[in-house]
Formats: C-alpha cells, structure tokens, sequence
C-alpha cells in the first residue's frame, strides 16, 4: 500500500497539538513549532513513524494474528467501530473494562454470561419467568452488550493494540505493557511516547484525524490478510497423478490423502502402501542361472560315424 501522504495529513488537522501549557516534554522531538500558543507537529515525522506502524500492522495481519482497536473518547467512537468491523479485528469504544487483558478469563465468563442471557429469548427459559424477573435479566443483557460486543468473539488475547488518545486510554496501556503486547498509539503534545511500541505524534482529538489513521490501520490490516491468502493458495498441494510416476496408476477410489503428496526427490511410499523388496539370489542360483542362460563357446564335438 502507498504511504501516507503529508498533504492528507495536513487536509486531516494532524498537525494541531494542545495548548503550549499542557504538553509532555518527551514530545519535543516530534514538535516543529508553535503557534498561538498550540503546539504544531512535524508531520514529516509523523508520516515516517505511521509507515512503520503500517508495515508492523501488515506483517501482523500476514501471520493471521489479531490487533485490538481501542477509542473510547465520544469522537473516536464511530471511527473505531466501523473501521474494526470492516476489518474483520475486535475493538472497544465504550468504556474499558479493568483487568479486561490482565484478568481475560473473567471477561470470557462475562462474553458466556451473555450468550447465555440471549439464548435464553430463543429457547423459551423467558416464558417461566416473571415480568420483573425478565427486566432484571434483560437491562443485565443490554449492559453486557455495551461493554463487550466489539470483543463478543475474542477467544484470547490480542497480538496487539491500536490506542487513540493514550494518555485518556492509560488502563489499557498499563495492562497491554504488563503483559507485553505490541502497542500503536496515536500520541499528542500531552502524552508519553515511550509508553508505546509504535508512537504516532498527531491530533488525537479531531474526527478526521482519528478516522484517517484508523482507516489506514484497518487498509493496512486488510493487505496483510491478503498476502497472506495469497501465499496460502501457492502452496496449496498439486496433484502428481498424471505425470508418468508410480502414483498414477493408482486407482480414484483411494484416499485423496494418498493421491495428493506434495512433490518430492525419491519420494517415500504413500501411506498404506506396502513396501516390497525383490528377493536375493543365492550364488548357486547365479550360477544355475548363468549356466542356462548362457551361450556355450567351445565347438560342437563331431557326431560318430
């Protein structure tokens, strides 16, 4: 995929920062200026250091591993939602839950607590049950559902995170550093950028910059998946039944198992196929064998008179 361009940044609002009197001096680096009093950002170098998120975010996907979008800020609401969905990833953007990568296995009892309450409207547990009893269950539910549908088929951790706004998101990356998961994090004026593996200096409070980088995230997710289709049919196994070896005389009602080896120098008996060696002969039967197979060189003796 392309890399980003620094117009589409500029176009975004990327480079506005926070005020000059709320900033965090390990930003430096990544500020070019200042201007009534708001920080500006050098989107050179925020342009760089997304390439390389990019390219972490595709060799992830290419290995089929799952990132986890988080954005629980009213304006990063949408973007993370929609962006996640489109690429198939799990997201938060309600609030985080504490100990939701710390403490999984209480959140996958949460995940079947409701599957078990929506099962319950299908297969008729609702009918034994009183009004208040129903409503008690069913605001339960909708609580449930809130939390946790971005992650309702997150079977186990995440291989990594992409935070909007990690300073208001510091739960999930004090959990995602104790557990040493890979983090992406869209840091401002006012954040800390040692705290993520992959720092992106930008405006993690306007729309279009938090939709322009999670849609590039999720394209970037979506072209790892594809390289790694792509590999997946090249070294899909080719059937050697027609090509003059041992295997083609083999009869179609045999397993496919057996049919389809991948190729191979000196290749092995397929499975169930017995080996047979040819027998030794002994020297007498050499000799035997020699003799009568064997031409005589002495002349005939003459036939008596």
């Amino acid at each position: 995929m392309t890399p980003i361009a620094v117009k589409d940044l500029l176009e975004a609002g990327v480079h506005f920062g926070h005020q000059t009197k709320r900033w965090n001096p390990k930003m430096k680096p990544y500020i070019f200026g200042e201007r009534n009093g708001i920080y500006i950002i050098d989107l050179g170098k925020t342009a760089r250091l997304f390439r390389h998120a990019e390219q972490f975010v595709m060799q992830l996907a290419s290995e089929g591993r799952t990132l986890l979008f988080v954005g629980t800020k009213r304006q990063a609401q949408d973007a993370i939602a929609e962006e996640a969905q489109r690429c198939g990833m799990f997201h938060v953007n309600q609030r985080w839950l504490g100990g939701l990568l710390t403490n999984f296995t209480t959140i996958q009892r949460s995940l079947a607590r409701l599957r078990d309450l929506e099962a319950m409207e299908t297969d008729g547990r609702y009918d034994a049950l009183s009004k208040k009893e129903i409503a008690r269950l069913e605001k339960e539910k909708r609580k449930l559902q809130k939390n946790l549908d971005g992650i309702r088929h997150m079977d186990r951790l995440p291989d990594a995170v992409f935070i909007v706004d990690t300073k208001n998101e510091q739960i999930a990356v004090d959990e995602a550093r104790k557990l040493r998961i890979p983090i992406i994090g869209i840091v401002d004026t006012n954040c800390d950028p040692d705290q993520v593996d992959y720092a992106i200096p930008g405006n993690d409070d306007a729309l279009r910059a938090i939709r322009l980088f999670a849609a590039r995230i999720a394209d970037a997710v979506l072209a790892g998946r594809g390289v790694r289709e792509s590999a997946t049919a090249e070294q899909a196994p080719v059937s050697d039944g027609s090509d003059g070896s041992a295997d083609s005389g083999r009869s179609s009602g045999e397993p496919l198992r057996a049919q389809q080896r991948p190729l191979r120098i000196a290749a092995p008996p397929a499975p169930g196929q017995p080996v047979t060696a040819e027998p030794t002969p002994s020297p007498q039967d050499e000799g035997a064998s020699a003799g009568a197979a064997a031409p005589s060189t002495e002349p005939a003796a003459p036939a008596p008179v």
